[in-house]
């Protein structure tokens, strides 16, 4: 058998499994829409969209998975699948820091796929209002990063927003200078977000040492002053470079390169289990010695985990302060319970932000 003939034969057997795939991609769609006509038969503002339903599903989708493809690859393309099934029930309006081209729209879709409706806002604050007054179902935020720290705006957000921590997204976080084809020499002045320049601080002072570093709103802003301007570059990802016309003159520029951003996904109703959660608190505790060692207490009598801590001022009076936790567990397992419910009788300000599913891509 040629060649020829070989590569035909596996082009037949390929399109047979396309059309396999294609009519059950149809049959995963109308029980779909089959799931809300039940759902809108006993609750007209019924919720379409749970995290911890989905969250099971690509654990699922990546604990079966045989190959060749890797995990997270499989349980990608099992995202958009969900995602496109999801807008046929009823299109998510997701709200998060813009403009587009930033890090936080590419997070937005990690996590819900590319069929919901994106919507981008100018600042953290804009998203928690846009969620709050019903504008959108849900929103994205950065809350932190492996080597710059915690998003401050966050976390202040929520001292007095009612929201719900709904779910998290990690995405790895790749650095590049953009600009018009220019040789680096020729580059006087670097825009990007003040977080990006500090993760990218040794590759300019080895390679740009006497560049101007502006600070602005984002790394898209950056994209889009660098496309204006003569003679600039910005540091911002791959999506920017598109969004804007820009060449990539130098890629990975970050100084980590496990350069990991947290966010999280804000909305109006609480997340059930799904087997491997977290739950984040907000507390007070007097200040007075061993005020805090007693306040945690409760966490290690019960053999639950801490996974991070901070703490900020809660606005209310000089050297008072609020600290933020996050625990591994879903407030509804039995320990967990148990452990907050002490908690909560030991804080002088309690509110738990929620119980949410850990991240799966």
């Amino acid at each position: 058998m040629s060649e020829e003939e070989q590569l035909g034969e596996i082009r037949q057997r390929i399109d047979a499994i396309d059309e396999q795939i294609q009519t059950l991609l149809n049959r995963r769609a109308e029980a779909a829409m089959e799931v809300a006509r039940i759902k809108l038969a006993s609750d007209p503002n019924a919720v379409f969209y749970r995290p911890e339903r989905e969250a099971q599903v690509l654990r699922m989708v990546k604990a079966r998975n045989q190959g060749p493809l890797p995990d997270e690859e499989v349980a990608r393309l099992f995202r958009e699948i969900m995602s496109a099934c999801l807008a046929l029930e009823r299109p998510l309006q997701v709200a998060y820091l813009g403009p587009e081209g930033t890090f936080t729209q590419a997070a937005a879709l990690k996590h819900f796929g590319h069929s919901v409706r994106t919507q981008p806002l100018s600042s953290i604050s804009d998203v928690f209002q846009e969620v709050e007054s019903d504008k959108a179902d849900y929103g994205v935020v950065p809350v932190e990063n492996s080597s710059e720290g915690v998003v401050n705006h966050t976390l202040d957000m929520f001292i007095s927003s009612s929201l719900q921590i709904c779910g998290e997204v990690s995405l790895r976080i790749h650095q590049n200078l953009l600009g018009k084809a220019q040789p680096l020499e020729e580059i006087r002045t670097v825009f990007s977000h003040q977080q990006s320049l500090a993760q990218c601080r040794n590759w300019l002072d080895r390679h740009l040492p006497y560049v101007e570093r502006v600070a602005v709103g984002s790394n898209a802003e950056a994209a889009r002053l660098a496309a204006e301007t003569p003679h600039a570059a910005a540091i911002a990802g791959e999506a920017a470079a598109e969004l804007y016309d820009l060449d990539i003159l130098a890629c990975h520029i970050e100084d980590e390169p496990d350069n990991t951003t947290r966010f999280l996904v804000i909305g109006r109703h609480a997340s059930g289990p799904s087997g491997d959660d977290k739950t984040s608190l907000m507390v007070t505790t007097r200040n007075e010695a061993g005020g805090l060692y007693r306040l945690l207490a409760p966490l290690a009598h019960h053999g639950v985990s801490m996974t991070r801590i901070e703490s900020r001022p809660s606005r209310r009076g000089n050297w008072d302060y609020v600290f933020f936790i996050d625990l591994l567990g879903h407030r509804e397992e039995p320990e967990v319970s148990k452990a907050l419910e002490e908690l909560r009788g030991l804080a002088g300000m309690y509110k738990e932000l929620g119980s949410y599913p850990r991240a799966v891509l």
